[in-house]
């Protein structure tokens, strides 16, 4: 998910976390974005201009009246032209200025002329964040359209334990993604998606599965949670964290999978099928584990095709399946597309280098059941993922919602 083109504010205030605020800035900058720091006066005396400045490659804003600072008398401008402010992290005392309009330094002042999307990513200590007073100025700036993110729960600099930690970059920035991209086509949807591979067990301590990392699913998940569909995310084992929001249910081999998925049909209006179901489990597998070092010979039986069964099931949900392909891929798909009985297929090349398993990035061609192809470049997979959720709602406002025959 690219931040390419996008003009930001990173306000940092006077906390032990505002050290993280320079891995956020980093993964911003990452992303493409362009982003101009302001430190609060207390916030320099924990990461000091310098290391923004470095890593922004721009001045760091700070004190409001200073005059040898041109910024400074370009605060209204600044905010006006900025997609969006983030404030990490947001002390208990920048929260309550902000709740009650208070401008009295150059963040503060930001805030009031802002006109994109404002992020609150909360950080304190001891029961702060539980305060009845914390409570109701966030109250206050949610009611007024803030994000104002719930921090983590765990070990704090005080020593004690719970919620006021600095959440993960990558949950910030996925607020962030959500603020900047309003959009909410498909509000109402309930989508389902499966992720990631499945293992079929040998005997107890070996199985069959694929390298499929899971990211293309999640992905999914990711991008239609932000474009308001309610999610249902169905995975087997991957080393990812479901994203907030999400109905996340792990499932370790192909029959837990199938049951689940058709679990939760019914309800579902759109299927996307991105997991790499394994083909084959063994027949029999150990109850114990084999031993020694020898030919091994294992008897394999197909597992059920989920993808044909849901096809066969559905009423009028609309169907995304995927195929993973190694040489004629177009024709290929094509073929699994009209055997499936599916909607839409998405076809990638998993021999070629940097895209498919275990990437990050990816290049498909999708194809219709109406005839139509259109080809993707290769991009982050987030950045897929919302391509095709954008072709689904083309497709789905121009062709009948009825289920192939």
């Amino acid at each position: 998910m690219s931040l390419a083109g996008r003009e930001l504010i990173l306000g940092v205030t006077g906390s032990i976390a505002a050290y993280k605020a320079v891995y956020l800035l980093r993964e911003l900058t990452r992303l493409g974005a362009s982003v101009t720091v302001c430190l609060s006066e207390h916030a320099r005396e924990f990461v000091g201009p310098l290391t923004f400045r470095t890593l922004s490659n721009r001045p760091v804003l700070s004190n409001l009246f200073d005059p040898q600072s041109a910024e400074a008398v370009e605060h209204v401008a600044l905010a006006e032209r900025a997609h969006a402010v983030v404030v990490a992290p947001a002390t208990a005392n920048v929260l309550a200025k902000a709740a009650h309009g208070i401008a009295d330094d150059f963040l503060t002042t930001l805030l009031l002329a802002a006109r994109g999307p404002v992020l609150m990513v909360p950080a304190m200590d001891g029961g702060m964040w539980d305060h009845q007073a914390v409570t109701a100025n966030v109250a206050t700036l949610r009611r007024r359209g803030v994000t104002v993110l719930e921090p983590d729960t765990g070990a704090l600099a005080s020593g004690l334990s719970g919620k006021g930690r600095f959440p993960e970059i990558e949950d910030i920035v996925e607020a962030l993604h959500r603020a900047l991209v309003p959009a909410r086509d498909l509000a109402g949807e309930r989508l389902l998606v499966t992720a990631g591979p499945t293992r079929e067990p040998i005997d107890p301590v070996r199985y069959i599965s694929n390298r499929s990392s899971g990211k293309m699913g999640y992905g999914f998940a990711t991008a239609a949670l932000r474009r308001g569909a309610d999610v249902i995310l169905i995975s087997g084992p991957t080393a990812l964290t479901p994203p907030p929001g999400a109905v996340f249910v792990p499932v370790q081999t192909a029959e837990e999978m199938r049951e689940a998925v058709l679990h939760h049909l019914e309800r579902a209006t759109i299927v996307i099928k991105a997991a790499a179901v394994a083909d084959y489990r063994a027949k029999q597998a150990a109850n114990t584990k084999i031993k020694g070092k020898r030919d091994l010979t294992l008897e394999l039986t197909p597992n059920a095709d989920i993808l044909a069964e849901v096809a066969a099931r559905r009423t009028s949900a609309f169907i995304v399946g995927f195929a993973a392909e190694t040489n004629d891929v177009a024709a290929n798909a094509r073929a699994k597309l009209e055997s499936k009985g599916i909607d839409l297929l998405v076809a990638n090349d998993v021999s070629q280098q940097g895209i498919g398993f275990d990437a990050e990035d990816n290049e498909v061609l999708l194809l219709d059941r109406w005839g139509g192809v259109r080809p993707l470049p290769k991009m982050p997979k987030g950045d897929v993922a919302d391509a095709i959720l954008s072709h689904v709602v083309a497709l789905r406002s121009a062709a009948p919602r009825k289920a192939p025959a």
